[in-house]
């Protein structure tokens, strides 16, 4: 019982202040993303562990649908963290540091953006996907934490303000929950 009282306080703790330090961030994501997807370009997400489930679920709900009272078409985004055929034969031949970068070359185009999400903001294929973007000319954000790597060099991040990795990953879904809301709402609302 201490245990689940002590891990939901501290959750509320971290959401507080992370609507207190990412606020900005959350709606400037929203704004790249929602200029990406009217000049009829994509989103390219990937992640690993749990956050290769973030980039399936982030990326299903832009194609699928996020709020049930505005019908729309579906929007362009990949997770790049599904395809085994893919992650196994490009691991297996040359390394997995490079299976998110290669898929960049392979789908990406200009004015595209890439999303990574990484809970310690160091992981290796993360960050080379995000270097193979960048010299392509993809728009780069990063879900992660405070510190890591990956915050220096994409065009903006989303800093959940913990060290805790389950905290962190549930600040991620409230974010991209988020984004999408206000994603659809810019592009769909007024329309209806």
């Amino acid at each position: 019982m201490e245990l689940i009282e002590y891990r939901v306080r501290e959750l509320v703790s971290t959401l507080e202040s992370f609507l207190d330090e990412c606020k900005q961030d959350l709606l400037q994501v929203s704004e790249i993303l929602s200029e990406a997807f009217l000049g009829n370009s994509k989103i390219l997400i990937c992640g690993n562990g749990g956050s290769a489930a973030d980039s399936q679920h982030f990326a299903a709900e832009f194609v699928s649908g996020f709020s049930k009272n505005i019908q729309r078409k579906g929007l362009p985004a990949i997770s790049l963290s599904v395809d085994t055929s893919i992650i196994t034969a490009y691991s297996n031949d040359f390394s997995y540091e490079g299976v998110f970068a290669r898929q960049v070359e392979a789908y990406g185009d200009t004015g595209d953006v890439l999303i990574v999400i990484t809970t310690s903001g160091i992981s290796k294929n993360c960050i080379a996907a995000v270097i193979q973007a960048k010299n392509m000319g993809l728009k780069t954000i990063a879900f992660t934490s405070k510190g890591g790597k990956i915050i220096d060099i994409v065009d903006i991040s989303v800093k959940v303000p913990s060290t805790n990795t389950q905290h962190i990953q549930e600040c991620h879904m409230v974010a991209y929950h988020i984004i999408t809301e206000i994603v659809e709402e810019k592009l769909f609302k007024k329309k209806q």
